[in-house]
């Protein structure tokens, strides 16, 4: 017997802003389950079978809709947006325009805003047992950005045990934008501990240095460094080390250049307690390592567990952080009447 359950419907089902939201249910053959929320578009639960045949809750995250309004931490496997990652001074410039955004992250505007994808109730198009979409229209000027946006977000179980997540986007005005899955993994079980003993490969050469303000200011090769996970290693083999970078984050939260195509995994990771393992598949051009280093204690999860620091770990798939202002990174500019598309896959299997 499993020591999760899915989270319930009813807990889930409230009105915010005039609008219903909901809990919808993803089953594949193979016993593995997702749960999703119309709020924030974002990943509630997802219950695979562990080396023992248990069915565990990887995803932090809470038993009731309520808890996730009021949380310290807001972004519990949220679709993050419409800027995910961090805009340095909530400022950028397109088109000979400069806009301002809200200032919610030390002097940055972090995932778009307080009010940003986290914080709606997003409609739903398409619900079948292996497949949810959700649609949201952003309006022009919303958290600052130009351009009415229109954006959807697909998730699908497959019988191989993998979610994929597709995004696409389009806009009426010349805007920016950078999409991202925000979920706290933990291979042991939500509320199980720290993720500090996961074995983590990031298939990357270099990694995102950041300023005091987490702003990108240069790449660095990993070879070498605490940031150098080319083959496995635990997360908390270096997250102690004496660099600067992990001092002033309290472990990781960067973003690491990606350069593998989407066949191939651009990040993996697995428990051996658990034996489950998670290989992370993307077309985005970066992955945010976040070990969950500011979490406070005050967040109590599904399990009944308070979530402290390293209580799980997230790989967001996304452009780099601050590309509104860094020309030399891959562009985040939507032109208007084109599309944006984005893939992330999140696969999950017992480590042999």
């Amino acid at each position: 017997m499993s020591n999760y359950h899915l989270p319930s419907i009813h807990n889930f089902t409230s009105t915010v802003n005039e609008k219903n939201t909901h809990l919808i249910i993803l089953k594949n053959t193979r016993g593995m389950q997702v749960a999703l929320s119309d709020y924030g578009a974002r990943i509630v639960s997802i219950l695979v079978p562990d080396n023992k045949g248990k069915l565990t809750d990887v995803a932090l995250g809470f038993s009731n809709i309520g808890l996730y309004y009021r949380a310290d931490e807001q972004y519990h496997g949220v679709t993050a947006g419409r800027f995910a990652n961090r805009i340095a001074n909530g400022r950028f410039e397109l088109n000979g325009n400069e806009y301002q955004l809200p200032i919610n992250n030390g002097i940055n505007c972090l995932h778009g805003g307080p009010e940003g994808f986290h914080k709606k109730i997003w409609d739903r198009r398409v619900s079948y047992e292996s497949q949810a979409e959700f649609y949201l229209v952003s309006k022009d000027g919303e958290e600052g950005f130009p351009g009415n946006l229109n954006v959807s977000v697909t998730y699908t179980l497959t019988n191989d045990n993998e979610i994929i997540i597709k995004y696409r986007a389009d806009s009426d005005k010349d805007t920016v934008i950078n999409l991202t899955n925000h979920t706290y993994f933990n291979l042991n079980g939500e509320g199980s501990g720290d993720i500090l003993s996961h074995q983590l490969k990031i298939n990357s050469d270099a990694y995102l240095a950041v300023d005091e303000n987490q702003i990108p200011i240069a790449k660095v090769l990993v070879e070498g460094t605490p940031f150098n996970f080319k083959e496995f290693k635990s997360i908390a083999q270096d997250i102690t080390a004496n660099d600067e970078q992990l001092i002033a984050a309290k472990g990781y939260d960067h973003c690491f250049v990606n350069n593998s195509p989407i066949s191939t995994a651009c990040a993996t990771a697995y428990a051996p307690k658990s034996g489950i393992r998670l290989d992370v598949f993307t077309t985005e051009p970066g992955v945010q390592l976040y070990t969950g280093n500011w979490m406070t204690g005050n967040d109590t999860g599904k399990s009944g567990n308070v979530y402290l620091p390293y209580a799980g770990f997230c790989l967001e798939t996304q452009h780099f952080p601050d590309s509104p202002n860094q020309p030399d990174f891959p562009s985040t500019v939507l032109k208007a009447g084109e599309e944006f598309i984005s893939e992330t896959h999140f696969k999950f299997s017992l480590e042999k």
